[in-house]
């Protein structure tokens, strides 16, 4: 199959540091490409895989020392290069702790797999 894995910017994939999702993420992602299956990261420049890296931008956003980094903006950018590719895709599994990604792949839902990490207790 070919598989597109859409991560969380905070951290690279695996993280440096802290980051239970991207390294959730990496775990899944070099298994299925163990597997056999054709598999595309969308991730942080700083990630490594034995997949198809797309960096969505140079590294992750908790440790780029720039100022003014808006991480909707960036988690948005990412999400025009999924959608952008998405028939590429026989699966687009998503790993974002938010759900903005919805509305953009809402004619796709039969080939998106949304997995929320974190915790789910927030009200809304």
């Amino acid at each position: 199959m070919k598989i597109a894995h859409v991560a969380p910017l905070y951290e690279s994939v695996p993280p440096r540091l802290y980051g239970g999702t991207e390294r959730i993420v990496s775990y899944l992602t070099e298994a299925l490409v163990d597997l056999g299956h054709e598999v595309t990261l969308f991730a942080s420049g700083d990630s490594q895989t034995s997949a198809t890296l797309v960096a969505s931008r140079e590294r992750a956003l908790r440790l780029d020392p720039r100022p003014l980094k808006s991480e909707i903006a960036a988690h948005l950018s990412m999400l025009a290069q999924v959608r952008d590719r998405a028939s590429e895709f026989d699966v687009i599994h998503f790993h974002l702790s938010h759900f903005l990604h919805f509305s953009f792949f809402e004619d796709l839902a039969d080939r998106t797999v949304t997995t929320p990490h974190g915790r789910l207790d927030y009200v809304d």
